[in-house]
């Protein structure tokens, strides 16, 4: 079947689904292939529960209902650009080591304030994620705010292809996903086509943190709105407090705002003024992003804060890696509490670096001198036996339960594959 012809029936289901699980009555499946999973077996499921359509790449399963194509993947993709295409809506493509969901979130916040804005959902910012974000485009939708994330060289390059952005953010380059980068000059090339993309597209603008020299390395040849807290940018931005919620004020055209958030973490500051520069650029007002941000509270076990009944949790439980974890501990050290305790896991997908990787956050730790550490992961384990260590976090929550802590304030920060997030419940 022509890509057209397949779009105009995606337009009479005007919503797609690759999980048989959830078939929204009239809506078109997609049989995706997984390493454990053929979702060709399971058109006929989506049609019996209510698809008008199901799309499937092996004969066998091409029954009635059902449209043959070569690829699902590739289709789902192909559609989604081809939807993008026809709706010409403007699309500003946000990536980055760290901080690309929470500024993803905090700039359609600000957006939403006067646009009608369609944003990635959750962290669905992969080869799959980008085009089902842009199925859900509609007409209504005034602008587009989509996330793009990469553990693999190339990858950042497919989905501007997907997505063809018209502006790009890049929140910032650091240590992750060593092992399918090769590198962290690998991580820098695989970010920045981002900007290769459109910088071959000409005219483009990037919303770029001034202070950071990488992403200026890579910035020549773009029309660049700047944000950062050196004086005299489209946005300045200066740290007032930090215990535990960032306050801080921002400067544009002269004028000064303050502004009280949800968000733990200095670190957070830039994110916040990139969602700043992208509002001002795009005409919001300027009290109306002060009330956009204070009223953002962050979710997901993405530096959530969590009271019990017998300690103080700052749970970040979701990601890890070099930048991010030494960022956390270091708003953590200067946090003011009376006894503190963290919690870390590993960081996982660094290669050949995780050992000295691992060894620098325990140099770190021995410098801030928390009141209680547990480790938990095999990479800690490697770097050290200088703290209490867990190898999984069944184990810790055992520890947890025989000798709980009370009064404390604690930081729980590890990769996702950790299940750290199991932790607040024991304390």
């Amino acid at each position: 079947m022509e890509l057209e012809e397949l779009y105009n029936r995606f337009l009479e289901c005007g919503t797609v689904t690759t999980d048989s699980r959830r078939c929204p009555a009239g809506g078109m499946f997609i049989a995706l292939k997984g390493e454990t999973f053929n979702g060709n077996a399971f058109a006929a499921q989506a049609l019996a529960q209510g698809c008008r359509y199901a799309v499937v790449d092996e004969a066998e399963y091409a029954g009635e209902g059902c449209i043959l194509v070569d690829d699902c993947l590739k289709t789902l993709q192909q559609l989604a650009n081809y939807h993008r295409r026809r709706l010409k809506t403007p699309v500003i493509g946000i990536t980055g080591t760290n901080g690309k969901t929470t500024t993803k979130e905090l700039v359609s916040s600000v957006l939403g304030q006067k646009y009608k804005v369609l944003f990635t959902q959750g962290n669905l910012n992969n080869h799959i994620g980008v085009p089902l974000t842009l199925l859900r485009l509609t007409k209504e939708h005034e602008m587009a705010v989509v996330e793009m994330g990469a553990n693999h060289p190339g990858e950042i390059k497919a989905l501007v292809h997907i997505a063809e952005p018209d502006y790009g953010l890049i929140t910032n380059v650091g240590k992750a996903h060593l092992l399918g980068f090769g590198s962290f000059e690998g991580v820098i090339k695989t970010k920045g086509e981002l900007y290769d993309y459109l910088r071959g597209k000409g005219n483009a603008t990037i919303f770029i943190q001034n202070e950071n020299p990488y992403l200026n390395g890579m910035a020549s040849g773009l029309d660049c709105v700047r944000y950062g807290q050196a004086s005299g940018l489209f946005v300045s931005g200066k740290l007032l407090s930090c215990s535990p919620f960032l306050a801080f004020e921002w400067v544009s055209e002269g004028n000064t705002y303050s502004v009280q958030t949800h968000l733990i973490g200095s670190y957070n500051l830039d994110n916040a003024l990139a969602a700043i520069a992208v509002g001002r650029d795009f005409g919001v007002e300027a009290e109306d992003i002060c009330r956009a941000l204070s009223g953002y509270c962050p979710q997901n076990n993405r530096s959530q804060l969590m009271e019990t009944e017998h300690n103080r949790l700052i749970v970040d439980a979701y990601n890890a890696n070099p930048t991010s974890m030494m960022a956390a501990l270091e708003n953590f050290r200067q946090m003011q509490a009376a006894h503190k305790m963290v919690v870390l896991g590993d960081m996982r997908e660094l290669g050949e670096a995780s050992l000295d990787e691992h060894r620098k956050i325990i140099s770190f730790l021995d410098e801030c001198r928390f009141n209680r550490v547990i480790l938990v992961g095999p990479e800690f384990k490697k770097a050290t036996s200088a703290y209490e260590h867990f190898e999984n976090v069944g184990e810790a929550i055992k520890a947890l339960q025989s000798d709980k802590p009370e009064g404390f304030t604690v930081l729980i920060k590890g990769s996702n594959s950790l299940h750290l997030s199991q932790v607040p419940e024991y304390l």
